[in-house]
C-alpha cells in the first residue's frame, strides 16, 4: 500500500490513528491525534478515508459483538498433542531378536539356523523401517556371547543410510543396539 503525506491512517495492532507527515523509504512518520510523532513501517499502517468515515462504517455494522465472535471462532489455534521432550527422542520401533520371540520353540534348530533367522528378521525389519520412513529402531539382541551383536553390526554397516550405536543403557542394558536411519539417502 502506498501512502502520501496527509493520508489518514490507523496503526495495526494498536488503538491509534494519525496523519502521515513524513515518508522516508519504508518508514512513515505519523502525527497522532494527541500530537505525538511516531515512526512505523508501511505494513504496520492502514490507510483510511478519514476518522469520521471510519466511524460511520463501523456504526453501520449491526452488531460488533457478532463480528468479534466470528473473528475469534476462526482464529483459535488447533491444539496439538503435547509430546514430552524425552518421548520425542525415544525410538519409534523395537525389534526383539531373542529366539523365543521369533519361534514357538527353538528345539531342533542349530545355532546357525537361529542366527540366520535372527539376522533375516533384523534385515526385514530394517528394510521395513526404511520404506516406512521410521527414523529410529532398537534391536534387542541380548548380551550372550556377542555373536549376534557382531553380525548385526556387520549387517548395519552394509547400509549407507544408517548409523548404529548402543541403545539406552538404563532401558535396555548392554543387550540392545539403536539404529538411526537417515532420510532421503539411497539405501544399500
Amino acid at each position: 500500500m502506498s501512502f502520501n503525506i496527509g493520508d489518514a491512517v490507523l496503526v495495526l495492532d494498536e488503538d491509534m490513528a494519525g496523519v502521515v507527515i513524513k515518508i522516508k523509504n519504508d518508514v512513515i512518520t505519523i502525527e497522532t491525534e494527541d500530537g505525538f510523532l511516531l515512526d512505523f513501517n508501511a505494513h504496520e499502517l492502514l490507510k483510511i478515508k478519514s476518522k469520521k468515515a471510519l466511524k460511520s462504517e463501523l456504526s453501520s455494522i449491526s452488531n460488533i459483538n457478532e463480528v468479534i465472535k466470528e473473528k475469534e471462532k476462526n482464529t483459535k489455534p488447533k491444539s496439538q498433542p503435547r509430546v514430552k521432550a524425552k518421548e520425542r527422542f525415544e525410538p519409534t520401533m523395537e525389534v526383539d531378536l531373542h529366539i523365543n520371540q521369533l519361534v514357538k520353540s527353538p528345539k531342533g534348530m542349530s545355532n546357525h539356523d537361529m542366527l540366520t533367522l535372527q539376522l533375516d528378521t533384523a534385515r526385514r525389519q530394517l528394510d521395513y523401517a526404511i520404506s516406512k520412513r521410521i527414523q529410529k529402531i532398537v534391536f534387542i539382541h541380548g548380551v550372550g556371547e556377542g555373536v549376534l551383536k557382531v553380525e548385526l553390526e556387520y549387517l548395519f554397516g552394509r547400509y549407507n543410510n544408517v548409523k548404529f550405536y548402543d541403545a539406552n543403557y538404563q532401558k535396555y542394558g548392554l543387550g540392545a543396539t539403536e539404529v538411526y536411519i537417515y532420510q532421503n539417502v539411497p539405501s544399500h
